[in-house]
């Protein structure tokens, strides 16, 4: 819920702030609306030994006026979803370890076909070598429900799709007075249920089951204390569960991202980070044309006011297609958001954005837009209420099988938390 941050959060933002004072990379003048420590409303936590323990628990009641996302014959229905989590943070002065469970249950009113669980777990640790010098680790595994207004949803499935994604990173950052070199590694393995038609057929999931890794390396250099320019050079392997004769065509592939840039504070204005450079994904089966272009990514932050944060984002990377004959797209996306304070417990927040994606191997183009409004009020640092509204609306080119259609949600969530 916008604005009902776990105190576990706060303290981990104000613990990289003052980590960071008396360095080059700095970007501390002012803390965004969603970051903001919020006194009398955060919450108090249950002390375990060197952890302290946050438990949560939202309840929410939304509308749809179309589950399925459908271009016609629309379905609505009410969803009631329950989600507890808790969050387990290390109070040491250096160092830190973290932990985390958390669940997504949704039930449907009226169609029960809809009805999902999903869980994830994890955990992380950050180990302070010097005092400029650190090396992280994370882990996590999740069962998740892939939407319906997913491009890769398969329409024909009765139920939506689930999968298993586990994850884990390894990172190292050292900072040489003006010079900041870090390095990462990452790795995701996705694993897809079948699905099946309201006839009992089978709809065959397998063949996007996959292992993606990834090796980053940057050199961030401090012109000011104010700006850094950096260079970022990343190399993916995504490799593909079965190939021929399982499946027809076989869509590993390697990829290459190269970006160059800067992050910055202007004052107490504005700070972000904005890279652009060159994308390229190769991929094994020569029936596959290599994915290249512009790559970009950019978050800038702009604080017109203590009260107000203006967040625009944009990115451009190749992502991987679930769609029969398609062996990815590029993924074109920018979005904005307001973040207001209009009192100490009250938080207004708006968002807009826009994607495009442009797949390879079929004639088919997706344009996106997505615009939310909601509103958070916080009775005290155990209970806060959230009221919203989105939209989404999908706009498909080519003769690919996309659809068009539009999706109204609103809805409320009570959280609770101590």
């Amino acid at each position: 819920m916008a604005g009902f941050s776990q105190a576990a959060e706060a303290q981990t933002v104000r613990s990289a702030l003052n980590q960071g004072a008396d360095s080059s990379f700095a970007r501390d003048r002012n803390i965004s609306v969603r970051q903001r420590p919020r006194e009398g409303y955060e919450a108090i936590g249950v002390p375990l030994g060197a952890f302290m323990a946050y438990p949560k628990l939202s309840l929410t009641a939304e509308h749809n006026d179309n589950i399925y996302a459908t271009s016609t014959g629309e379905i609505d229905d009410m969803i009631w979803r329950v989600q507890p989590e808790v969050n387990i943070t290390s109070n040491w002065s250096r160092h830190l370890l973290s932990a985390y469970g958390r669940a997504t249950i949704n039930r449907f009113q009226d169609f029960d076909s809809e009805d999902t669980e999903d869980y994830a777990l994890g955990a992380a640790g950050r180990l302070d070598v010097l005092r400029s010098a650190t090396v992280s680790a994370g882990v996590d595994w999740a069962q998740l429900t892939e939407p319906r207004t997913s491009s890769s949803s398969p329409i024909a499935s009765e139920s939506p799709i689930q999968y298993d994604l586990t994850s884990a990173s390894l990172a190292g950052v050292r900072e040489f007075n003006r010079l900041k070199l870090s390095a990462r590694y990452d790795y995701r393995k996705y694993d897809y249920e079948d699905g099946r038609t309201a006839g009992g057929v089978v709809v065959e999931q397998d063949d996007r089951d996959r292992d993606v890794q990834a090796i980053t390396a940057r050199a961030d250099y401090a012109v000011s204390p104010a700006t850094a320019l950096f260079l970022e050079l990343s190399k993916n392997w995504r490799e593909y569960d079965l190939a021929p004769p399982a499946v027809t065509l076989t869509r590993d592939s390697e990829g290459v991202q190269a970006l160059v840039g800067a992050n910055f504070e202007l004052g107490a204005l504005t700070r972000g980070e904005i890279g652009v450079g060159y994308i390229s994904q190769e991929f094994d089966d020569p029936a596959f044309n290599d994915i290249d272009g512009l790559g970009a990514r950019a978050q800038v932050e702009w604080f017109p006011t203590q009260l107000t944060t203006v967040t625009l984002t944009g990115s451009r990377t190749v992502e991987d297609s679930g769609i029969v004959g398609s062996s990815g797209y590029l993924s074109t996306n920018v979005g904005a958001q307001v973040d207001h304070e209009l009192m100490r417990n009250v938080i207004l927040t708006g968002q807009v954005a826009y994607g495009n994606d442009d797949y390879e191997g079929i004639d088919r183009e997706d344009d996106r837009l997505t615009a939310g409004l909601s509103g958070t009020y916080l009775l005290n640092r155990h209970v806060g209420v959230t009221v919203g509204y989105s939209y989404f609306d999908q706009d498909s080119a080519g003769a690919g099988g996309g659809q068009d259609f539009k999706v109204n949600k609103v809805g409320a969530t009570l959280t609770l938390q101590f």
